[in-house]
């Protein structure tokens, strides 16, 4: 029995392949979400993918993967850099938590500079596109076994 991972995308995601594809890419979060399924078989999870553009959605994902998965890996977007409600869900919760966004957010505005949820993860993710997921996912691999 494979074990799960939740991965939760928040607001504006829904919108990639279409929203400034120099800096997301062309991929959709469709596309994305074939891709970690794939990775996922073949390290050994089963991957439990969701969107939501609402942040109070977000925490109660966090929340139900404390008891539903073995970890997670969030795409916060915008909320990452604004949300208090978030870093402390992934305080209040037991699995680990890995960061990831698509863009190098340190290379990008000043304001996208700070992440809130940073503190609060086991890690970070960022700049490597699309695949930010999968090494996301490979870090969840070392971190539960």
């Amino acid at each position: 029995m494979s074990k799960t991972i939740f991965v939760l995308n928040g607001p504006n995601l829904n919108m990639l392949g279409k929203r400034e594809p120099g800096i997301y890419g062309g991929k959709t979060l469709v596309d994305i979400e074939a891709d970690c399924k794939e990775a996922g078989d073949a390290l050994g999870f089963h991957i439990d993918f969701r969107q939501s553009n609402h942040e109070g959605k977000l925490v109660d994902w966090l929340h139900e993967a404390n008891d539903a998965a073995v970890g997670v890996a969030i795409n916060p977007g915008a909320y990452g850099h604004t949300s208090i409600a978030l870093h402390d869900a992934i305080r209040a919760i037991s699995v680990p938590v890995v960061e990831v966004h698509i863009s190098n957010i340190h290379a990008r505005e000043e304001f996208r500079h700070k992440s809130m949820i940073a503190p609060a993860a086991k890690g970070m993710v960022c700049g490597f596109g699309p695949h930010s997921y999968i090494l996301a996912l490979h870090a969840l691999k070392n971190i539960t076994q």
